[in-house]
């Protein structure tokens, strides 16, 4: 199952977050107190990997918890939208369900822990399971209301598809391990269940530091206790102490320590081993030590092989090594199909530590979606916008997202201003890179230029089409008049004009003639039109670049107001941005002011993951001609 999108509802802080759409790596951006970490835990709680019980005084909006607590099992938390894979839709078929109907899953859980699993596209085939709630009303193609109950194999199949079900692992900044343990504190938290958010978290961790090393935190205590003190007790009562031990005695303890050490020096061999397997970025070395009542991990490598308290290494080494204990021990076997979770992951990082760590959740990523939460631009990718969603405050007081990454434009209260600027840095870093680190950088004209090229880009280089020898990016200028300012910007120290790619309408003809006979007088052909690539058309854009039918069924997708389909509509002889706009315009409805920017994600996304299907050789052939001018 791939999880596709989700949307919480009454808990915490959150009323209604609205549909969210989940990605590979999907960011959740926003400032602080914006709830963010109130979308994730949720999520979390839906199927949690280790701990993660449903808290009814925790969990619960503070407004609605007199009225809700009374009833939990009326009010759903979570609802998440899974796809699922050809071997979970032929499961859900031999139990009778309609293959047309079995491309989505839906899995809903209230506050009584109760779960709903339904197909959304079949009315008459969607309670599982015994856990579902009884007497759930549905509505059947005519819109009337029915009573829908599960079917004899319901049971069955919901029992089969919740053991597929991806297992969610949350971790947060909390749950950072210490250098010095104090292991009597330690065998008494991890028996609580009542520890603050901080203490549960470290709990956490150390759990699963213990599992993996093979020790118990008692055993450990136990063997550097000291044996062999004698006592003795006179005829008042007294008692007195002596440290006076037999030589029986002193070869016991010696045994003793001599085991404790043996297992703690196999405990750091294994440690080392296995985050040296996990994390190709450092050679790193632990041991791990106990002295009396408290347990230390110390670290070196090759840079520093002098061994430091683990608190004394960097932020970022002790929260991937907390994260790497959560992630691979607490999962266990499910890791692999699990959705991790990450709370303001390596906030105190340096910025190039956080563009390393984005790096590496897009490694991580290739076998698990992940979603985290962040207020850092150099967590965005400046390449890959269509993983970020804002969150912010609405004007209900509640938490909600979007993945509208304009300038804020609402009423009502609404405050996404600090989401805004952080995807607006994560863009000027993105210019700012071309010029300070080498990269080529490509001016376009808007955001949605930007994506449709670095989808492009990203397609040639997978199918090893184009080899660039510096990264190309694609800055865009916020219209063609502008083109020239930011190309003046960054020419570099070189002198060197960067490339710029306008539209062939009229306003991008203009510029491109206006910059040809003044600052690119004498390398007109680095000024380039989408008419130039398109030879035989005229007034063109970038979306005339990316395959007609692909822009056509996403548009369909996205606009379901219109009574026709644009398909219907389509000429594919003549540029496609004017027709949508009459398209629009003849159907009675606006077009949203974002809906460029949302259509190019989608039309990325799909040419991330269905490339073939989309683009034949011609049009591989064209997008090449055009990128290799910039390689």
């Amino acid at each position: 199952m791939q999880l596709r999108k989700f949307r919480v509802t009454q808990f915490r802080s959150v009323v209604d977050s609205g549909w969210i759409d989940v990605s590979d790596v999907t960011a959740l951006i926003g400032e602080n107190e914006a709830g963010k970490t109130n979308l994730l835990l949720p999520l979390w709680k839906l199927n949690p990997s280790g701990d993660g019980a449903i808290s009814i005084l925790d969990d619960m909006p503070r407004a609605h918890f007199a009225e809700m607590r009374a009833s939990p099992g009326e009010h759903d938390f979570i609802v998440c939208v899974f796809e699922l894979d050809p071997d979970e839709r032929a499961l859900a078929e031999r139990h009778g369900a309609d293959p047309n109907t079995t491309a989505t899953l839906e899995v809903i859980r209230d506050f009584d822990g109760r779960y709903l699993f339904r197909f959304p596209d079949a009315p008459g085939f969607n309670l599982l399971g015994a856990l579902a709630r009884p007497g759930v009303v549905t509505a059947n193609e005519e819109g009337e209301a029915d009573a829908v109950a599960a079917t004899t194999k319901g049971p069955d199949l919901f029992d089969e598809l919740q053991r597929r079900l991806p297992a969610f692992v949350y971790y947060s900044n909390y749950g950072n391990l210490d250098a010095q343990i104090y292991l009597p504190q330690v065998v008494e938290n991890l028996k609580r269940t009542d520890l603050g958010q901080k203490e549960a978290a470290k709990a956490r961790t150390l759990k699963v530091l213990f599992k993996l090393v093979g020790l118990s935190p008692e055993e450990v205590l136990e063997l550097g206790r000291a044996t062999g003190v004698t006592q003795t007790r006179d005829y008042y009562g007294n008692v007195t102490t002596s440290d006076a031990k037999t030589e029986a005695e002193i070869v016991r303890d010696d045994e003793q320590l001599r085991e404790r050490q043996a297992l703690l020096q196999s405990a750091s061999a294994k440690l080392t081993r296995s985050f040296k397997e996990w994390w190709k970025q450092g050679d790193y070395r632990f041991r791990l030590v106990a002295d009396g009542n408290y347990f230390r991990i110390f670290v070196s490598d090759a840079r520093r092989p002098e061994e430091i308290e683990l608190e004394n290494r960097s932020a970022g080494l002790q929260w991937f090594l907390s994260f790497f204990l959560v992630f691979t021990y607490e999962s266990e076997a499910s890791h692999e199909n699990a959705v991790v979770l990450l709370d303001e992951p390596g906030h105190s990082l340096h910025p190039l530590a956080q563009r390393d760590l984005s790096a590496f959740f897009d490694g991580l990523a290739s076998t698990n979606q992940l979603l985290f939460t962040t207020h850092s631009p150099f967590l965005i990718d400046g390449d890959r916008l269509d993983r970020v969603r804002k969150v912010f405050v609405a004007a209900d007081g509640g938490t909600a997202a979007s993945s509208d990454l304009g300038q804020a434009r609402r009423q009502g209260g609404e405050r996404d201003a600090g989401a805004t600027y952080a995807v607006h840095s994560a863009l000027n870093l993105t210019v700012a890179e071309s010029l300070l680190l080498g990269c080529t950088p490509v001016i376009v004209e808007g955001p949605s230029d930007q994506h449709y090229l670095s989808g492009i880009k990203n397609a040639l280089i997978g199918q090893g089409r184009i080899a660039p020898k510096a990264e190309l990016v694609f800055p865009p200028s916020g219209g063609a008049r502008t083109a020239k300012l930011i190309a003046a910007i960054l020419m570099g120290r070189d002198d060197v004009l960067p490339f710029v790619l306008l539209d062939g309408d009229q306003a991008g003809q203009q510029a491109a003639r206006a910059l040809r006979e003044d600052l690119y007088a004498g390398f007109t052909d680095r000024v380039i039109t989408t008419d130039e690539v398109l030879a035989g058309k005229m007034g063109t854009e970038v979306e005339d670049l990316m395959p007609p039918e692909l822009i056509v069924e996403v548009l369909d997708r996205m606009e379901r107001r219109a009574g026709r389909p644009f398909e219907d509509a389509h000429d594919p002889a003549q540029p496609i941005v004017p027709q949508i706009r009459a398209w629009a315009q003849a159907e009675g409805f606006d077009l949203a002011q974002d809906w460029k920017v949302r259509l190019s994600l989608g039309v990325k996304e799909r040419l991330r993951t269905r490339l073939g299907r989309y683009a034949d050789d011609a049009v591989l052939d064209c997008w090449t001609t055009l990128l290799s001018r910039f390689c």
